[in-house]
């Protein structure tokens, strides 16, 4: 069995490590130049997770239709907070890796998303390709920034996994209808946040000097101030949600065999 765990574990990371590797650039450049299009993205494989983990639910209840309703709400108060840390913290680092690690171990439900809610998703991003720049310019200051960074989150993961597989796991072997219930709600509530059109209300400057959204709010497209690019977010979504399926059914086709 350790064995086994040990085979998994390093697969998730390699995995894991090489995506962020691969498209961390990419990801950062494109919410800088599309934001729309990359939230409605994600917009439709949040839906699609939701209908995904709906489908998982055997049966309903007073209390398991509570905890979805206490999860809706969890949810979206977090999205609609004012932050009392910057993300690009230390402690709201270590937090975020500690609560990222936890979604990556639930069905349906990914650290990604975890990040995106707690607005932590660009800066671990961006301290990513400010570690592989540091190292191709060879500037130490630089890598040591980034390193101490990615180092915070890492220990705050590594800490999450430690706490609480165990009890995610009771919670599946005892209560699965109700804690996927709750995860449900947790993701609707989280549509506000990664909700494509937004206005901003205050800004802040992060560690590069450059000025970037501190709270923001949900608006219609019709109010948005710019092109909405409504069709193409449609597309964007659709392409988001029909991924998810996709994957699904390749999943069940590989268990299969």
């Amino acid at each position: 069995m350790g064995c086994y765990n040990g085979n998994f574990l390093l697969a998730l990371v390699s995995g894991i490590g090489i995506s962020i590797l691969t498209f961390s650039k990419i990801i950062t450049h494109l919410l800088e130049v599309q934001p729309i299009l990359v939230w409605s993205f994600f917009f439709g494989l949040v839906i699609a997770s939701i209908a995904y983990i709906w489908k998982e639910i055997t049966s309903w209840s007073f209390k398991i239709i509570v905890a979805l309703l206490i999860g809706v709400a969890i949810s979206y108060y977090i999205t609609i907070a004012r932050p009392t840390e910057s993300p690009e913290s230390y402690p709201y680092l270590f937090l975020s890796g500690f609560i990222a690690i936890i979604a990556m171990i639930l069905p349906g439900v990914s650290g990604a998303f975890i990040l995106l809610l707690m607005g932590s998703y660009q800066t671990v991003i961006g301290t990513i390709n400010q570690f592989r720049e540091g190292i191709t310019s060879m500037n130490f200051e630089i890598i040591g920034q980034a390193l101490l960074k990615l180092m915070t989150f890492a220990l705050g993961c590594i800490i999450g996994l430690k706490l609480f597989s165990k009890v995610l796991h009771w919670m599946f072997d005892n209560h699965k209808n109700t804690t996927l219930a709750l995860l449900i709600g947790f993701m609707i509530g989280s549509l506000n946040k990664i909700w494509p059109w937004k206005e901003v209300l205050e800004t802040r400057t992060n560690s590069h000097g450059e000025v970037v959204p501190f709270l923001e709010r949900s608006i219609l497209p019709q109010n948005f101030n710019g092109d909405p690019q409504i069709l193409t977010a449609i597309i964007m979504l659709v392409c988001g949600f029909v991924l998810i399926f996709g994957l699904e059914k390749i999943a069940n086709q590989l268990g299969k065999n």
